[in-house]
């Protein structure tokens, strides 16, 4: 296999593990709680939803062809919250994450090295990939956090459990050694 395809495999791979991450933080929360701004200077959960959505549209629509930053795009209204029920947020969720692995599963080794652009920054697919694969994350670690703030009884862990490390480690190596991605027994 070549190095690109199994790049764009394992980002699929990534995102996918980082969408369900988010899933399960929201599936813990209650629908009021969804819309909880923490302090005047967070953000909801719903609207940390919105603001991912609004950008996984905006990159990934015509993503080889016309820049990232559409002009359709209103970036700062993506903070605001205009929500009522936790179906309006996950069509959006789902909107946006449609949007993304579509386009990513459309790809092709050959697509690359090609030059696409972010508000005139020229950037490789790959380069725009990873751009991706940091911003995510970064929010959904923000929607966690704010899950797990807001949870009013006990939380289900999304990663190993504390004090757990030893019996997931011990798992671990109990299997043969093999190429695999950490995200394919999530």
């Amino acid at each position: 296999m070549s190095t690109d395809k199994n790049f764009l495999e394992s980002s699929i791979k990534q995102f996918l593990y980082y969408k369900t991450l988010g899933e399960k933080a929201m599936m813990q929360v209650n629908d009021e709680q969804l819309f909880i701004q923490l302090n005047e200077d967070s953000n909801s959960i719903a609207s940390i939803v919105k603001h991912l959505s609004g950008n996984m549209l905006s990159r990934w629509t015509d993503f080889l062809t016309s820049d990232g930053e559409k002009e359709w795009r209103n970036r700062d209204a993506e903070f605001e919250n205009e929500f009522s029920s936790r179906e309006a947020v996950m069509a959006l969720w789902n909107k946006g994450w449609n949007c993304l692995l579509d386009t990513l599963k459309s790809l092709s080794e050959n697509d690359m090295q090609q030059i696409i652009y972010i508000r005139n920054e020229g950037h490789t697919v790959t380069e725009a990939i990873i751009r991706q694969l940091c911003h995510y994350p970064y929010h959904i670690g923000q929607l966690i956090f704010a899950a797990k703030a807001l949870k009013e009884t006990h939380w289900d862990t999304l990663s190993i459990a504390k004090n757990k490390s030893k019996t997931y480690n011990t798992e671990k190596f109990l299997q043969d050694k093999g190429k695999r991605h950490f995200t394919d027994n999530v």
